[in-house]
């Protein structure tokens, strides 16, 4: 068993949680300049965290204190990206993925011409890793929708927004399709019925008789037009460029095998694979379009849509994979968070400091499942675990927990790939500690550099490397085959 020669090792960020200088630049606000850090709301509570209201709303966009709204000042990967960079090629990185924030191009949404500081800003993060040999994997939309599109039309619930979208789309293939050959649509696309808001930029007082899940079904299928249409463009604007999808894997296991918590489960299964379906396949399953019927969801769409989805599919699948869980119809069986989504716990697996699952097979399981289903390339684009970092005296990082979550999912992903699994690469989430996307922490860490950075915005921004840094870039150096402790 062995990773194919060329296999792209390397790391993932977003804009939003990273780049901070949310002021700077021209740029404008984003769904995300808004998001506030809730210290003493409880870390798992995602609903608490994720919660918005016009009110909030318009209290962010009147304050202009970034301490509890940490997506506005990140990491300032802004200002120091060419360190960052360097420090990722110091590991080895063959690929590296970021998001373009569309509030930095388009500072409202509706300009007519691009923003030419955000645009010389990623052409020279572009320029320098072409200089380093790190391949960029650019994600189009990562929340990170400008506030004015939100607050004007409730976001993708209204089909012009498809227009603004695909402006946005032009320009990038525009300008930098010279340096990038691969291309994500949305960021975790089914996370739009999870969190509307910071997904599309739904507002639910803005819904009106319709209500909130409708109109966010309404909004992913203006999401799906809006995928055809980039993936079209790709292809016509970019030379051998290549669109791929972005899925949040929720892999769900039936609690028991009773027959009523294997239908519950594949009732789940077949929900979460239903964004990827429609743009792998270019069509909506009939399953789906039966059970919106029943629940009295009708999606408005224009006489072309199903054409422009059916034109513009994918050419690869890049998911999300943290943990799994398990379903019941047990009204009383014990839940536990995972990522944005509450399941059933599983009692054979231990959980993160956040509740999560951590179930390395289920990597294993969740790549055979995907290529079997939809035999077109993957690639795993976020993995990772979030955990509280110690800093010693001595200004070390021992994070041997880390070195041990990675290694044993990249020993599953070995084994889907002897199994026949075409895998093109993998990004951590992430490489550099950020700003969490549903919590706004920095304390819940992920990266195998440390940020000095604590929940409040104190600290130095010093980076330093922590034990894992040292074990990814070995793993990286020998394509998987040196796994061992040593560093």
């Amino acid at each position: 068993m062995s990773f194919p020669e060329g296999f792209l090792w390397g790391g993932a960020i977003a804009a939003n949680q990273a780049e901070g200088a949310y002021a700077a630049g021209g740029k404008g606000l984003s769904v995300a300049d808004v998001a506030t850090y809730k210290p003493h709301a409880d870390v798992k509570d995602y609903k608490t965290h994720t919660a918005v209201s016009l009110d909030a709303i318009k209290k962010a966009m009147g304050d202009t204190d970034c301490t509890y709204y940490p997506k506005r000042r990140g990491i300032d990967f802004y200002h120091r990206y060419k360190e960052d960079l360097a420090l990722l090629a110091e590991m080895g990185f063959k690929v590296f993925r970021f998001s373009i924030a569309w509030s930095r191009l388009y500072p409202t949404g509706e300009e007519t011409e691009p923003n030419e500081e955000g645009l010389a800003f990623y052409e020279d993060i572009l320029k320098e890793l072409k200089r380093l040999n790190i391949e960029p994997l650019v994600t189009l939309s990562h929340y990170e929708m400008p506030l004015h599109l939100s607050l004007k039309y409730n976001g993708f619930t209204d089909r012009r927004v498809i227009e603004y979208f695909v402006r946005f789309c032009r320009t990038c293939f525009a300008h930098y399709g010279k340096y990038v050959k691969y291309w994500l649509n949305f960021n975790e696309v089914d996370s739009i019925i999870r969190h509307p808001f910071i997904t599309g930029g739904i507002i639910p007082e803005l819904c009106g008789d319709r209500g909130e899940t409708a109109c966010c079904y309404q909004a992913l299928h203006h999401q799906f037009v809006a995928a055809g249409h980039s993936a079209k463009l790709c292809h016509e604007m970019v030379p051998g460029g290549q669109m791929g999808c972005m899925l949040t894997k929720l892999m769900t296991y039936p609690r028991t095998c009773a027959p009523e918590d294997v239908a519950a489960t594949q009732k789940k299964n077949l929900e979460n694979m239903f964004y990827s379906d429609v743009m792998v396949f270019g069509e909506y399953p009939r399953m789906i379009l039966k059970d919106l019927e029943k629940r009295g969801i009708e999606i408005q769409m224009a006489p072309e849509d199903l054409s422009v989805i059916k034109e513009g599919t994918v050419d690869f699948i890049s998911f999300s994979y943290y943990m799994s869980m398990t379903e019941s119809v047990d009204p009383d069986a014990e839940r536990t968070p995972g990522n944005t989504v509450l399941g059933v716990k599983n009692p054979y697996l231990a959980s993160s400091e956040w509740g999560w699952q951590v179930d390395p097979v289920g990597l294993r399981i969740s790549l055979i499942e995907l290529y079997d289903r939809y035999r077109k390339p993957l690639f795993v684009v976020e993995n990772g675990i979030g955990s509280k970092d110690v800093l010693e005296e001595d200004g070390s990082i021992h994070d041997p927990y880390r070195i041990d979550y990675f290694r044993r999912h990249f020993q599953e992903m070995e084994k889907a790939i002897d199994a026949g699994v075409e895998l093109m690469g993998y990004t951590s989430w992430a490489p550099i500690d950020l700003i969490s996307a549903s919590t706004n922490q920095m304390s819940k860490r992920y990266g195998f550099i440390y940020v000095d950075q604590d929940d409040m915005g104190n600290g130095s921004l010093k980076r330093i490397r922590k034990d894992s840094f040292y074990w990814y870039k070995k793993v990286i150096a020998t394509n998987g085959r040196d796994m061992s402790d040593e560093i």
